[in-house]
């Protein structure tokens, strides 16, 4: 326990007298690294976890949350198993759905393309309307209207418009176990934009029955897809479909795009190790600027200790002076931190004015604006850590201080 005399004396030391200047220029240097440090380290994680959130609702507007979905990729009776999944506790929507890879031609463009068969209507529901549609309509998909809408940047490269014609060339197995090209012609009923490359680039709908048709589904479908109320949900969800249904496999979406998101958290995870050096710098410099201190103070040292204090009050008063310098740096690099994340969608247009250029140009990123998402619990673990760090700073210059020789420093005075 602290007692008054300890915080008072530990606090008094942090006034600089006119000898010790540089002794306090190094303590303000290392508050401010403490801050410097919490505050990029919020900033920089808000502003990643923003960039995640944009990512995963840009791979889910052309992608449901989860799937179940039959033995060899292939489903039967998929009315009922749809029943069954939109009646489960947590889905808002299923769908049916048949994907199948291949290229499509225009031209003499040939370009590789993933279809996806859907039903328009059960679509537009699992989407909850974040399919967007540049040019055309989805409802021009209809059973054997061989019609197909296409991703953005695939209609670029390719070169073509709604009413121009393209032709796919789908592999599809026969008997003896070979694959043998299936060519079919349709016409572009529409092009959308995810807002993501590999969907933009890749990614083309035709209506379910005509994809089932090219692939020899039949009146089958690859799997059946369903859209969550809360999509960190859907992995669960998916989990107990598996296991409360008799002959399905389920996916989620933290499965199909497992890349993109470990890409994400090893770069967060770098970040934050070399973000966290700036505060490990201001712990050495707050170790320096305190043995500096105890170098200085060692008469007064000697003079408590003389009037009765004991080490372990010696090791709290200076535990009180590097406490204060880091905490204090803690709790404005906290503030700091979360005034600049939950407003840098308006800083970053003021910093484009001034320095004359764009961060995030349109032409070059999906993402023109800086996104950000705070998570409180990141904030407490950040605020935490810099607390302890700082504190097990002051620890060392501490206890040489309680080793003080009273005897020894007041010999010659």
């Amino acid at each position: 326990m602290i007692k008054a005399v300890e915080l008072f004396v530990g606090l008094r030391y942090l006034r600089a007298k006119r000898r010790t200047r540089f002794v306090s220029f190094i303590t303000l240097i290392s508050l401010l690294g403490v801050a410097l440090g919490v505050a990029a380290l919020i900033v920089i994680l808000s502003v990643m976890n923003g960039f995640e959130g944009e990512l995963r609702g840009r791979l889910l507007s052309m992608s449901a949350h989860g799937s179940v979905s039959g033995a060899d990729n292939r489903t039967r009776d998929w009315p009922a198993l749809a029943a069954e999944v939109a009646a489960e506790p947590g889905v808002l929507a299923a769908a049916p759905f048949v994907s199948m890879e291949g290229m499509i031609q225009s031209g003499r463009t040939l370009e590789p393309v993933i279809v996806h068969g859907i039903d328009p209507k059960r679509e537009m529901a699992l989407a909850d309307g974040r399919l967007d549609i540049v040019e055309g309509q989805l409802d021009g998909l209809t059973n054997g209207g061989r019609n197909i809408v296409l991703g953005r940047l695939l209609a670029y490269t390719i070169g073509v418009r709604p009413g121009d014609a393209v032709v796919l060339l789908i592999p599809r197995p026969v008997g003896d176990g070979t694959m043998q090209p299936k060519l079919e012609r349709f016409i572009v009923a529409g092009i959308f934009e995810a807002g993501l490359q590999d969907h933009d680039a890749s990614l083309a709908l035709v209506h379910l029955a005509d994809a089932a048709r090219i692939v020899g589904l039949g009146d089958d479908v690859s799997a059946v897809r369903f859209r969550a109320e809360d999509v960190m949900q859907a992995p669960a969800i998916a989990r107990r479909l598996s296991g409360r249904l008799d002959g399905v496999q389920s996916s989620d979406w933290t499965i199909e795009n497992e890349s993109y998101f470990r890409a994400i958290r090893l770069e967060k995870m770098m970040m934050s190790l070399i973000l966290s050096l700036i505060i490990g710098v201001a712990a050495f410099n707050i170790v320096a600027s305190l043995v500096m201190v105890v170098t200085d103070k060692t008469n007064d040292i000697a003079v408590l200790r003389t009037l009765g204090m004991r080490p372990n009050g010696v090791v709290r008063v200076f535990f009180v002076q590097g406490a204060a310098i880091g905490w204090a740096g803690v709790i404005i690099g906290s503030v700091l931190g979360l005034v600049v994340a939950l407003y840098v969608t308006d800083i970053a247009p003021v910093l484009e004015r001034l320095l004359g250029f764009q961060i995030m140009p349109g032409d070059v990123y999906y993402v023109t604006d800086i996104p950000s998402e705070i998570r409180w619990w990141q904030v407490a673990a950040i605020s935490s850590a810099a607390f302890v760090l700082t504190s097990l700073a002051t620890l060392y210059p501490a206890r040489r201080a309680a080793l003080v020789n009273p005897a020894a420093a007041l010999r010659y005075e």
